[in-house]
């Protein structure tokens, strides 16, 4: 008797399946992608992760045999569509996203419809930000210490824009503000590209950010005060580190790519081995390089792993700077 039930149970879900689909579940993962892939991109183009994205979606999109077309939604300090596409996206591979890691703090910073470590199927780890602070060329400020100097004299006045609250941007510098025992006035923009504009159009008198003012710093319209790596950059070795200046923060934001929670495990290693072959192309190292980044290459699981630890590690900090949801 239980022997007759539990072979008509499943036998009932597989009809289920077939009648759902139109073709076995591992047919499916089989012949995937039989379309155009869509990569969500939550910043706006022109930016540092969009320039990447792109190269990497071209480069995947080829291992794969279908193109894999770059949607760009910003929002939210890149956490807008990556939440809306873990509601009302299909677990079927056709519909991924950058998993920027302001998706781990949001929720500690306010409610959300989603939660970052069960609503998503992490794909693969994929770099980490570099990220600097700039003025413009014509600033007052020659170093970041003149900075600080003008906020301690001037408390809440003096502004710098960030790629949104909640953004690795944004909390570095409440961080390293708080150990400096200065009040700065935080500008947030959409993303990487608005936030430059702004900075050279004088909205803004400083920025923090990700390395989308490469080519500002390089063609001499903006200067680089800071980075924020464990040691100098290679590309701007004159350039110090917040962590020998004193101000004790260290931060590269790593990020990979995620889809909806329930994605079939073939489709998604399909996908990791797809970009993993990407970032070891040539013309993936070439770009690294030009946006001074290092690959942060991570299994789905360990990417996972990752982002469980990080999310636990965050909270504490959010909470240390009087910024999480009451």
């Amino acid at each position: 008797m239980s022997r007759t039930f539990h072979r008509r149970h499943w036998l009932a879900l597989a009809a289920a399946t077939l009648a759902a689909t139109g073709m076995p579940a591992w047919t499916q993962a089989q012949n995937f992608p039989a379309k155009p892939i869509t990569l969500i991109v939550p910043f706006p183009a022109g930016g540092s992760t969009d320039r990447h994205m792109r190269l990497l979606a071209e480069l995947a999109g080829k291992q794969l045999g279908q193109p894999i077309i770059v949607d760009n939604k910003p929002g939210a300090g890149g956490t807008l569509a990556p939440g809306a596409m873990a509601r009302t996206a299909k677990a079927d591979g056709y519909t991924i996203t950058q998993f920027p890691m302001s998706m781990l703090r949001m929720a500690h910073m306010q409610k959300t419809a989603w939660n970052p470590l069960t609503d998503f199927s992490y794909i693969i780890g994929v770099s980490g930000y570099t990220f600097g602070f700039t003025v413009r060329s014509d600033s007052p400020y020659k170093s970041f210490n003149d900075y600080i100097a003008a906020a301690r004299k001037s408390p809440g006045a003096v502004d710098y824009g960030s790629t949104g609250a909640g953004t690795s941007p944004h909390l570095l510098m409440e961080e390293l503000a708080e150990n400096a025992k200065v009040q700065l006035n935080h500008v947030p923009f959409k993303g990487n590209a608005d936030l430059q504009q702004a900075l050279l159009g004088g909205h803004v008198s400083a920025q923090s950010d990700a390395t989308g003012w490469d080519k500002y710093v390089d063609g001499g319209q903006m200067r680089l005060l800071l980075t924020f790596g464990e040691k100098r950059t290679q590309r701007w070795p004159e350039v110090p580190t917040a962590k020998e200046l004193g101000y004790g923060v260290v931060s590269t934001s790593p990020y990979g790519l995620a889809g909806p929670k329930g994605m079939d495990p073939a489709v998604v290693q399909k996908l990791h081995d797809a970009f993993k072959k990407a970032m070891d192309d040539p013309r993936h190292a070439e770009l690294m390089l030009q946006l001074n980044q290092d690959a942060w290459y991570r299994s789905g699981a360990d990417f996972a792993q990752w982002a469980r630890e990080a999310f636990a590690k965050d909270r504490l900090l959010i909470e240390r700077l009087g910024l999480a949801a009451k």
